[in-house]
Formats: structure tokens, sequence, C-alpha cells
């Protein structure tokens, strides 16, 4: 009842082709390689600029195995080697003059973000749309003081880019409407499963989500209700085994929706809601725990543990991929047609009987 695509019920489309649409990455982290590899496999020729290309030097061959599993999993049919011609790297912005989509995936600093976005203003056309990578920072930040503010849009990928499925697009307050409904067309050749967000506000969709529940989260682990492997144990066999089926409203609607109601009256006055950095991991980060990346965290991991977690992750990743496409957003609203039986001879019947087969 209260769901609509653009305020009106329906959803624009746009007919776009990625190939005749060369796109520009700024920043080849990892974020920022994954992001090119998807563009890639999507049919866009890609420039992505980096400060220093002599220490990524090996950005080629990263691309090249990101392209490899891509084909291996079956999300990409062409061949990397050809693909990857249509990349160039390079340290200057001029390269990216021909873009019509430049999409900066720096660190999440807005002044050094904002730096980047200028310098691409200096260089692209009036029309190229530029998109920032960002998870939390307002839009609306980087519209101020653009030559033309309402063709800057968030992006927002998850990692691994060449793979989820995850995507939010975000307006800031002078974004057009028509530049983030032309990026919801690309975003569906990327492979993605996009949401817009009309209206700007830190966080955006997931993370707000996301981070109210790390909230409660530490909140439990810090006021001794439960350890940190008690948490993730109920997250990951609860809310971690249906959010890919359906987000919370679709799941109130599956499982009744009073109920919900009632559990809000009382259970939402004693929830957290602090609004300092959580002790445990101001602890973690001060000792230097990165996680997997540096072997400590919240857990600790030996090298050979925390490949394995890694390489593990990148697995599911794939897996659930291919889990999720089998149940899009819509499957339940499409009307399903009777599949009629197939017609079997008395010969073919009596053959499958002897030979076993079905």
């Amino acid at each position: 009842m209260f769901s609509n695509k653009n305020g009106t019920g329906t959803e624009r489309r746009h007919e776009v082709d990625p190939a005749s649409f060369p796109a520009g990455v700024i920043g080849l982290g990892m974020m920022g390689v994954s992001i090119t590899a998807c563009l890639l496999a999507a049919g866009h020729s890609v420039v992505g600029v980096t400060r220093n290309l002599e220490g990524r030097s090996g950005v080629a061959q990263e691309l090249k195995g990101l392209l490899r599993q891509m084909v291996k999993q079956g999300l990409l049919r062409k061949d990397p080697a050809l693909l990857l011609k249509r990349f160039h790297a390079t340290e200057d912005f001029r390269a990216l003059r021909e873009c019509k989509i430049v999409i900066e995936s720096i660190v999440e600093s807005a002044a050094d973000k904002k730096a980047a976005l200028r310098n691409v203003e200096e260089v692209v056309s009036a029309e190229t749309i530029i998109g920032t990578n960002t998870s939390a920072i307002p839009v609306t930040i980087f519209q101020e003081g653009a030559s033309v503010p309402e063709r800057i849009l968030g992006i927002h990928w998850a990692e691994p880019a060449h793979v989820t499925r995850f995507m939010e697009i975000i307006c800031g307050r002078a974004s057009s409407l028509q530049s983030a409904e032309l990026v919801v067309a690309l975003a569906r050749h990327w492979g993605k499963e996009p949401s817009l967000l009309r209206k700007d506000i830190r966080g955006f969709i997931t993370n707000r989500l996301a981070y109210a529940l790390f909230r409660e989260a530490f909140h439990l682990v810090e006021s001794g209700y439960a350890t940190i492997e008690d948490v993730d144990r109920s997250m990951r066999n609860d809310l971690g085994y249906w959010i890919t089926f359906a987000g919370p409203f679709r799941f109130m609607d599956l499982t009744g929706i009073p109920a919900y109601a009632s559990v809000m009256k009382d259970l939402w006055p004693e929830l957290s809601n602090a609004t300092e950095v959580p002790d445990l991991i101001k602890k973690v980060v001060d000792a230097g725990g990165r996680g997997t990346a540096n072997h400590r965290g919240f857990y600790n991991y030996t090298p050979e543990q925390a490949k394995r977690w890694e390489q593990l992750f990148l697995k599911f990743t794939y897996e659930i991929r291919a889990l999720a496409l089998k149940y899009p957003e819509d499957i339940g609203d499409r009307a399903s047609k009777p599949q009629k039986p197939a017609r079997r001879s008395a010969k073919s019947s009596r053959t499958r009987a002897l030979t076993g087969s079905s």
C-alpha cells in the first residue's frame, strides 16, 4: 500500500548502452578496482585515475583476476583479455575528458572527495554524470560550490563491487532526478538491484539501519548480556537467514504485522540510544586491529585463518548472489503460468521404467 517507485507508482526507464557510455573511476584501491571490473564486464570502456600509477603497476593483473572469477562463476561470458583493452590507467584527470560518467572511489574523507570531484569538473563536459562512492557523507556537501551541482550524485557500492547486487543512488539537494534515473538504468546493466534515494540523508538506507543494529550489538556485549560470539550466532541464524529474501517491511507482511507493533511499544524505549563510539571498538582500533587485514580484530586470526575467512566470504558472496537471483524483489507479484505436463507415449514410459530414468 505504501510502496511506489518514483512518487507516482511507476518507474521511468532509460534505454542506455554501456558500450557507448565511457566511464571513469577515481581511485584504484580495492574498491576502485572492483568497481572497474564491474564496469568493464558491463561493456563500458574505463579510464582509471590514481595518484600513484607506479605503485599500482599491477592493477591490470588484479582486474584480470576479478574478471576471470566472474567468468568462472558464470557472471561474464566475454574474454577478460579483450575487456582489458578497454581499460586505461593514468594519473592525469584530463584523460577523463570523453567520459559520460565518472565515479569517485577514494578514502571516506569529505575534503579529499570534494577536491577530487572539482578536478573532475574541470575536465569533463557539463553533461557528464559525476558519482561519489560514499558510505554516509551527505551528497549535498559535494554539490556546494560545484559548477554543475545537479549532475553530482551519490553512488554507494558494496564490496566486492563486481559481485554484490547492492547499490544506493542518492540525490543531493540539487541533484537532477533524470540523471539519477539514468544511473538506475546503468546499474541494472552492472548487475545491481538499485535503490534510489530522492532526498539526501547521512548514511542513506542500509548504513542507517545497519549502524542502529551495530549500536545495539555493542550495547549487549558491553553490558554483559551476551558475548561477541553469541551476538554473531543469533544474527546469522535469524536475521541472516531471511534478509536476502525480504527486507524488513516485506518480512513483517509475511510474519504478522500486529505483533511487531506490540514489541515496538515495549522494546524501543529500552534500546540503546548512545551517541559515543563504543569502548569495545575503540580498544580494538587503538590497539591497531583491522580485522582479517592484519589478523587482529574482535576475533584473532592466524594468517592462514584470515586468508581462509576472506576466501570463504568471497565464495559465499557469489553463492548468495546466485540464490538471490532466484528470488527477485518482485517475484511474488508475478502471475505464475501453470505448467502443462509433457505428454509421454506408452513406449517412452515403458523405456523410462526399464532404464530407471525420470
